[in-house]
């Protein structure tokens, strides 16, 4: 027990955070190395190796605590099964999770993080722990997976930790920390649409006292739709530095340049998911014109983690990130489809954005008894502030015909800018204060957990917007709490339940210009873990209802809202680990959901909302023996099924649903010479079948997802 204190019992646990999909890793021989990092069974032969820092923090709960001893869901994505895989985005990460649904804007699309979780659409994704500062445009930064240790997807409502949050849930990168144990690893591969890829991962102590670690990348490929290229250039350099026994700073760095990052136009559904009198568009098909297709980005995060023990019972942790950013694009997106089915009429526009942002997150977080209960206490106050100038142009551009295009149509100077009424030259502002109190209580083979948090977000758009001059404000607070108990049976067996809130700003008004409230969100979760030798299983039942949605108003304009709407998600989430042989593995994810507008003024209520598919399934085996002719290899295979979704809000026509397999196949060179130690190779394929499937927004806004895909990569580490 820790150091006990005679003053009463606190209130009861600030706000349930995640009940993991187990780690299979503690329970798992080296030989079922898979989807989750492998470990002997034997508990003298854990490794001590700390792979995620003395700074890292729990996902869930903001502290060091295990992410199972908490009543709320959370899915994590370690290492080797990133690796295995050949991941390079962070949707492709998450496919073999439950309850998230990616790749919302098809497979030719890359340059955004964009999920929907639990039935809601969310695209703050959160690099150690901190927010990636997004300005709502087209200017997100984005971290490559060659930088990345586990990506943890924390289920349900976190505005109790995070602040203002869609209520489905949010994706957490971890960064691949400073290791006191020297190994270099350089990696080089080649795969489908000419990819070309270098990469570097060094790290090892420079002294007694400092640790470092250098990921550093180069890639370039062309893009799914014709034309198209993508090219990165990233480093992301990071330092230890033990200062004291007790004190202890990381200083990090990010950068990355993409002078090229494919497009980003969609396509009409007649002739994609539908059938169009001209026949079936190619997988490769492209709307825009390469005279006019550019994103460019450069995007620098500084950061640094103070982590200091003040005594035997209390710490604090400093997490602060600076961000500067820009981006300069070009692109075209569709007006209409004439009757011939081949026609697409089109405008051109340009945006450039540049984005300046500070995160502070700082916690102080104490171990204590009381009599017989044990308290894990966090107190935190975070500060996230953005400015970002934003420029656009708008312009007819000349229509293309998508079955036999010609791609180098648009001049520049003949694009009439002045003539269109949409030229914008804006600034947005944000900023978001919270203070947050979470406790965790064991009490014998009971876990506790309850917090609340306090925010106060604003925000302003000022300048010329779209022809007109607008000075919008936005000055909302909000108290958001959860709570949750989790039991812990000897036989492996933790039924939990959780009740937890969510809350997101609203900007604009209503016809009389009253300013809109803030739109929040309740969450019930109960279900059950089971984790004892070689099995984990997660399984998870909730609802979700988020209220204040604006809808339509029907005493004003097609273009007035007011806030009475409301959408409610309900469903079950199943995940299964399992090592069932010495050499096989198996992860199994399973979703049902029925997410669903329950009230509405535009004609909508009843209906369920895009890029929610009723069911998915992913399994992914893994085959790695380690005896015999094939030592040294692995091989996995997995199978995704994503089910069907509404096209549209109107749900007048439908997605269809889709199966694909994946393939992965890796070999250990030191199995034919002791004199290859440290080098090996694998093949990664995704969509082994080439199956065609889309996703879609509406009629005119369509997308072919991933063409099948293959990378060949060799990498030797020292």
């Amino acid at each position: 027990m820790k150091t006990a204190l005679s003053f009463p019992p606190t209130l009861l646990a600030l706000a349930i955070t995640s009940a993991s999909t187990y780690s299979l890793a503690a329970n798992m021989t080296d030989s079922t190395i898979g989807t989750d990092k492998a470990i002997s069974l034997n508990e003298d032969q854990l490794s001590t190796l700390e792979v995620k820092g003395q700074t890292y923090r729990n996902t869930a709960t903001k502290t060091q605590l295990d992410p199972e001893e908490t009543p709320q869901a959370i899915s994590i994505i370690d290492a080797d099964s990133l690796e295995q895989r050949g991941i390079e985005t962070v949707a492709e990460a998450v496919r073999y999770s439950s309850g998230i649904n990616t790749e919302l804007r098809g497979g030719a699309v890359t340059r955004l993080d964009l999920f929907n979780i639990r039935g809601f659409q969310n695209d703050k994704a959160y690099y150690d722990g901190l927010q990636l500062l997004y300005n709502d445009w087209n200017l997100q930064p984005q971290i490559d997976m060659a930088a990345v240790e586990q990506i943890e997807v924390f289920k349900g409502p976190t505005s109790t930790l995070y602040g203002a949050m869609p209520p489905g849930g949010m994706v957490n990168l971890i960064s691949k920390a400073p290791q006191s144990t020297d190994q270099s690893i350089v990696e080089v591969a080649l795969g489908s649409d000419k990819k070309r890829d270098v990469s570097i991962d060094s790290t090892g102590a420079l002294n007694e006292r400092m640790n470092y670690r250098v990921v550093a990348l180069i890639r370039e490929k062309e893009g799914q739709a014709v034309t198209s290229d993508e090219k990165r250039i990233m480093i992301a350099p990071s330092l230890d530095l033990k200062i004291s026994d007790d004190t202890q700073l990381n200083l990090n760095m990010y950068y990355q340049q993409d002078p090229s990052m494919g497009v980003y136009s969609a396509l009409p559904s007649k002739g994609t998911v539908y059938d169009n009198i001209n026949g079936k568009l190619s997988s490769d098909s492209y709307a825009g014109d390469a005279n006019w297709e550019t994103y460019d980005r450069d995007v620098l995060l500084l950061g640094y983690k103070l982590d200091h023990t003040i005594n035997n019972t209390w710490r604090f942790l400093q997490n602060t990130r600076f961000t500067t950013a820009k981006a300069a694009q070009e692109n075209t997106y569709s007006t209409s489809l004439d009757s011939d089915e081949r026609t697409l009429n089109r405008r051109a526009y340009l945006t450039d954005e540049a984005s300046t942002g500070l995160n502070v997150d700082n916690q102080f977080s104490g171990v204590f008894d009381i009599g017989n209960t044990e308290h894990n206490v966090l107190v935190g106050v975070d500060y996230l502030t953005l400015t970002s100038d934003i420029e656009y142009e708008d312009a007819v551009a000349p229509s293309i015909d998508l079955y036999n295009p010609n791609h180098q149509q648009i001049v520049k100077s003949n694009l009439d800018f002045a003539a269109s009424g949409y030229s914008s030259d804006f600034t947005i502002e944000k900023e978001q204060l919270g203070l947050y109190l979470q406790d965790q209580i064991r009490f014998d083979q009971w876990v506790f957990i309850a917090g609340g948090r306090y925010d106060s977000f604003k925000a302003t758009e000022k300048g010329l917007k779209y022809g007109s001059n607008t000075n919008t404000k936005v000055d909302q607070s909000q108290f958001s709490g959860r709570i949750g108990a989790l039991y812990e049976f000897d036989n492996g067996i933790a039924p939990f339940v959780s009740y937890a809130q969510s809350f997101e700003p609203i900007t604009g008004a209503d016809r009389n210009g009253n300013t809109f409230d803030t739109s929040t969100a309740d969450q019930w979760e109960a279900g059950l873990k089971y984790k004892r030798n070689n099995v984990a299983v997660t399984a998870t039942a909730f609802e979700i209802v988020k209220s204040n949605v604006l809808t339509r108003d029907p005493n004003g304009s097609a273009y007035d809202k007011i806030q009475v709407g409301e959408v409610r998600s309900q469903g079950i989430e199943l995940e299964l680990q399992q090592a069932i042989t010495r050499d096989v593995s198996i992860k199994t994810a399973y979703t049902r959901q029925d997410v669903e507008v329950t009230k509405d003024n535009s004609g909508i209520q009843g209906n369920t909302p895009i890029w929610v598919p009723e069911q998915q399934l992913n399994t992914w085996l893994t085959y790695a023996p380690q005896q015999g002719a094939l030592a040294g290899a692995s091989f996995g295979t997995g199978v995704r099924y994503v089910g069907k979704m509404q096209l549209n809000a109107a749900n007048s026509n439908t997605v269809p649903s889709f199966t694909l397999v994946d393939l992965s196949i890796g070999y250990d060179l030191a199995m034919l010479s002791p004199q290859w130690k440290g080098a090996s190779v694998k093949l990664a394929v995704s969509n082994v079948l080439d199956e065609t499937y889309y996703s879609c927004y509406d009629e005119s806004n369509c997308w072919f997802g991933d063409q099948r895909s293959f990378e060949v990569s060799a990498r030797y580490a020292f």
